[in-house]
């Protein structure tokens, strides 16, 4: 397993999809850490991070816009 990097300086967005109601549970992702698409949940930005290599997560979100369950 290979150690995330640090991620204090990184900018979050949210996700499109997310709800605009406060209490919406919001996925975020950090754009601009180099081989690495860093993932948190926005309601709880302190807990560990999900990184995923981008071809993985491309995977995922092409599957999600056609459909479609990600293959595991």
């Amino acid at each position: 397993m290979r150690a995330t990097p640090d991620l204090s300086a990184a900018l979050w967005r949210k996700s499109s999809y997310s709800g605009g109601q406060q209490g919406d549970v919001c996925v975020e992702v950090a754009d601009g850490v180099p081989a690495l698409v860093p993932v948190r949940n926005s309601k709880t930005p302190l807990t560990p991070v999900l990184a995923f290599a981008p071809d993985v997560w491309g995977a995922f979100v092409a599957a999600l816009k056609n459909g479609t369950t990600p293959a595991a």
